[in-house]
């Protein structure tokens, strides 16, 4: 038996059928032959009990002496076409032979049983099996009553011959019933299969390259429906991911083009600018600011491109969010100082808000809602980082906030700030437009979500809250950042 054989639907429906119908087959079989038995034993039985009780019937008394004739009529009875050959015996009490053939085997212990007082036997005779009963007949005189003995028996030729007649055509009938459901099934399994061989021809023949195709589920059976609905969505995911990646592609060169040509164009001219010293500075200013832009953009579209990787899951681990948070307020103090901005920090004792993460991801997640908050609050505003754990109905939860009293964002704009290189305003600041769809592809990898809202503590303003599942101490090794966390300020 071939591996493909073994891998064949047809193959392995048919066995699914064929072997308890086999089964069933012998059993039925096996059932019938015992029935047939019955039946040929009974006839058999029945001829071989009317001829002794014919016999005994015919014992006559003679003078003293009790005579038996054997009449035509008692051997009528197994004529039969198989040449049987049946043997007789009369004795007396005393064991003397009456009729019939002298040493025919009697049963050791008599059991008569029934009305008839009969009992059956199987025995040999002649080198050959017999089915034979003996029956008992008084005979009563002036001295007493006489007991005599008279059995038949018969060679089991024509009782083979007649359960074969039985049997034989119950298990064709059986065997045909069998073969035929067999053919009608891999002929149904051919005919009802057909819609899944079209199926496999529709994909085949589709061109990989155009995400257009559409499985047609009404063709296919009920059983099969969900298989060819799994395969649209497949497509319409794979379709969406691919415009995804276009527009990504397409929206990464546009902004790349801006700062690679103004280099271009800078380059050219400060090769004609090289004799003029006093433009030489704001010239080289000009190039770094535009050698900056497009680093930070690299950047960025890298970290985008890791944060999307389906596979960031499996390299989670426990981490402290509130040491997260407190090293990336270090490292942004001296910006907010810059910009005279007070950066400040609320989080529980190291240890207590446990999240699981990639540790290098969750960094870049908390660092780019910093800048952005950094970015879009104007000198002398505040920035406050908080971190809480909380519980409720639904579990543990850990929540981390970025609140600033900048311009913030309105409500219409607030969904499509997550989209790639969009930006609310072109003029107010240099960012790329890839902060906030950073931080939303990272916390979707992390099962978290993220939550824009007005600063409710100010005037105006901005909230973004990303919120974690809680995560146990004992859940994994805790990954060490920053220090103790508590009141961070930098003005």
């Amino acid at each position: 038996m071939t591996t493909a054989m073994l891998s064949s639907l047809r193959f392995r429906l048919a066995l699914w059928l064929l072997l308890p119908l086999s089964l069933f087959v012998a059993l039925c079989a096996a059932l019938s032959w015992r029935n047939a038995a019955n039946v040929a034993d009974y006839v058999q039985d029945h001829d071989l009990l009317a001829s002794a009780k014919m016999l005994s019937d015919r014992l006559i008394w003679e003078g003293n002496d009790v005579q038996a004739s054997v009449p035509p009529s008692a051997l009528s009875l197994f004529a039969s076409p198989d040449r049987d050959r049946v043997y007789l015996n009369v004795q007396g009490a005393g064991g003397e032979l009456l009729a019939g053939t002298p040493g025919f085997p009697l049963p050791a212990e008599p059991h008569p049983e029934g009305t008839d007082q009969a009992q059956w036997y199987d025995t040999h005779f002649q080198d050959q099996p017999l089915r034979a009963v003996v029956v008992t007949r008084t005979m009563h005189d002036v001295d007493g009553a006489r007991a005599y003995t008279i059995a038949v028996g018969k060679t089991t030729h024509s009782r083979d011959h007649m359960l074969a007649n039985l049997w034989y055509p119950t298990v064709a009938y059986l065997l045909a019933a069998l073969g035929l459901t067999v053919a009608l099934s891999a002929l149904a399994l051919t005919l009802e299969l057909r819609p899944v061989v079209r199926l496999r021809q529709q994909l085949a023949q589709h061109d990989p390259l155009h995400l257009d195709l559409q499985v047609d589920a009404k063709v296919l059976h009920t059983e099969l429906r969900p298989v060819a609905d799994t395969i649209n969505r497949f497509v319409q995911q794979l379709r969406a991911h691919s415009e995804a990646q276009r527009r990504f592609i397409a929206d990464a060169a546009h902004q790349l083009r801006t700062p690679l040509a103004l280099q271009s164009t800078q380059i050219e001219y400060a090769r004609s600018a090289l004799r003029q010293p006093d433009e030489q500075d704001a010239l080289w200013t000009s190039l770094h600011a535009s050698n900056r832009r497009l680093v930070d953009v690299t950047n960025k579209l890298l970290l985008l491109a890791q944060a999307e990787h389906r596979d960031a899951h499996t390299r989670q681990e426990t981490v402290d969010l509130a040491a997260v948070a407190l090293r990336c307020v270090e490292q942004l103090a001296a910006l907010a100082d810059r910009q005279h901005i007070d950066l400040g920090l609320d989080a529980p004792a190291a240890g207590q808000a446990l999240v699981r993460a990639e540790p290098s991801l969750l960094d870049a997640l908390v660092a780019n809602l910093l800048d952005n908050a950094l970015r879009y609050t104007q000198q002398g505003g505040r920035v406050t980082v908080g971190v809480r754990c909380s519980a409720g109905a639904t579990g543990h939860w850990v929540e981390l906030s970025v609140a600033d009293n900048g311009p913030g964002i309105p409500e219409a704009a607030r969904e499509r700030v997550f989209e790639r290189f969009f930006r609310v305003s072109e003029d107010t600041t240099s960012g790329t437009g890839l902060g906030l769809a950073i931080v939303r592809e990272i916390a979707q990898a992390f099962g978290a979500t993220v939550v824009l809202g007005p600063n409710l503590q100010e005037a105006h303003g901005l909230l973004v809250t990303v919120r974690f599942a809680a995560h146990p101490a004992a859940a994994g090794p805790v990954v060490a950042a920053g220090g103790n966390t508590g009141g961070v300020s930098a003005a």
